[in-house]
């Protein structure tokens, strides 16, 4: 492991205008003067969305929203570029890659329309276009700073397979052309500014690791170069023991651990990529969460292993926008395959499954997942069991997207007895019903299914219950 390589990832608030990409320079010259740094960069706040919503339209034919779409960002980029750039000839460098990349989302989006088609490799190409565009930005405003720093595309470092919207890193490979193509750089003082989010195949087709995939971006590369640390630069000063917009007594944590963190990612806690850590466990290399709008301030540390707290429970999260689908029927206690059915069903869409249940019984097996994978989840799930439900050995096949999962996690729970009674009895006197419960063998965590309305009032009676106001002694 190097001894004091960083990567240091800027969301995009922390990129989101033309004094907050000066202010994300000024943390990384301060912190180039200490150590090699490796940036990664997303997108300005607001425009993968936008870009996506483009793709959508041009879709449907919408032409005319591309000319507009275009005009839009090359304005909001070029005002940038104007307040943060003195120098004219490193301004007309990056006006110039600008212009190069939008003209191939012009083209992409032409051509979108034309067919009246969006494939997940275009939707890749045209996702990934507002990190293109912002690299160039940062990296500028460092080297304007005095610090030089060149802007990289993460699709000649981070290599992945073929899995558009959702691809995953191969690492040896990663490893071996981050070292060929970033490590010259850190010895020779200059800062790389990597596109977040994105990747490439072996065959070099542009990919994307999901949404708020700048994040794994980061840790990625960090894994692969050997950092000390990984540092993710948002809005937030760190993990909260509630979202504060939930629960506004919520404060910040010190440290968890990557277990914590990585409950509370996959639970919806929006601090964190849910594949973030992976990679950076192995490697045991610990990871920041710190605001850029106060750098003065230390964040949460994310490590091996997490101060306990006398309750066992850390922090509490909650999830809305998911789907709760329901396999039932009395015939289904004979089928011994219904589960491997089930899970293989899901598994061919890619369905991020966040929660599963079976009745005692066996009538029903439950499954909660994102309400944006509910529809060909459910689709999936029909044509596997066609059969059975013309048989009607399995009755019903249904959804429901009233709900939201409310999950408690601390990696202490195990070794605290009473954890899951606290939690239902905290429940029970606000009068809300628990539609569906899991616990993992770790124990690192308790969830539940609740009403969507209730979400916030069962967040507040859980974090009231376990007293997560207070400071750790």
């Amino acid at each position: 492991m190097s001894s004091c390589l960083c990567v240091m990832k800027f969301g995009g608030t922390s990129v989101g205008d033309a004094s907050c990409i000066r202010r994300a320079a000024e943390i990384v010259r301060a912190a180039a003067e200490r150590q090699p740094i490796v940036v990664v960069v997303s997108a300005m706040s607001g425009v993968t969305n936008r870009l996506i919503e483009g793709a959508r339209r041009a879709e449907a034919g919408e032409e005319e929203h591309v000319t507009s779409l275009i005009q839009e960002l090359k304005k909001q980029h070029e005002d940038v570029l104007n307040a943060l750039v003195e120098d004219s000839r490193s301004r007309i460098a990056i006006a110039s890659a600008h212009a190069r990349v939008l003209n191939e989302l012009e083209r992409m989006l032409h051509g979108t329309a034309l067919l009246r088609e969006l494939t997940p490799r275009a939707l890749d190409a045209i996702s990934g276009i507002g990190e293109r565009l912002s690299t160039p930005l940062l990296a500028g405003a460092i080297t304007q700073l005095g610090r030089r720093s060149v802007p990289i595309s993460a699709t000649e470092v981070i290599i992945t397979d073929s899995h558009h919207g959702r691809a995953e890193p191969l690492m040896e490979e990663t490893h071996r052309r981050s070292e060929t193509r970033l490590r010259p750089l850190l010895n020779d003082g200059v800062v790389p500014v990597v596109t977040g989010f994105i990747g490439s195949t072996l065959e070099g087709v542009q990919t994307t690791l999901g949404r708020g995939g700048s994040d794994y971006s980061a840790t990625i590369l960090g894994a692969a170069l050997g950092a000390a640390e990984t540092i993710i630069w948002t809005d937030v000063d760190g993990v909260k023991t509630a979202d504060p917009r939930l629960v506004p007594e919520a404060r910040t944590l010190p440290e968890i651990s990557y277990n914590e963190a990585a409950e509370l990612a996959f639970f919806g806690a929006r601090v964190l990529h849910p594949n973030t850590l992976r990679p950076v466990m192995a490697a045991n290399v610990p990871v920041w969460i710190r605001n850029s709008f106060a750098p003065e301030k230390l964040g949460t540390r994310i490590m091996a292993d997490g101060t306990p707290t006398g309750s066992g429970v850390k922090a509490l999260t909650a999830i809305r926008d998911v789907t709760l689908v329901t396999v039932g029927g009395p015939g289904i206690v004979g089928l011994t395959d219904v589960l491997a059915r089930s899970f293989a069903a899901t598994s061919a869409t890619r369905a991020n499954v966040l929660f599963v249940t079976q009745s005692s019984s066996q009538n029903d097996i439950c499954f909660v997942i994102p309400t944006a994978d509910e529809k060909r989840t459910v689709a999936a799930l029909r044509e596997a069991f066609a059969p059975e439900v013309e048989e009607h050995t399995v009755d019903h096949i249904s959804e429901d997207r009233n709900i939201a999962i409310v999950a408690a996690v601390g990696e202490n729970m195990r070794g605290t007895p009473g954890v899951a009674g606290r939690t239902f009895n905290a429940l029970g006197r606000e009068g809300i019903n628990i539609i569906a419960i899991a616990q993992g063998s770790s124990e690192y965590n308790i969830s539940c299914v609740v009403e969507e309305p209730a979400m916030q009032r069962a967040v507040k009676a859980l974090h009231a219950e376990f007293r997560l106001h207070e400071p750790t002694a």
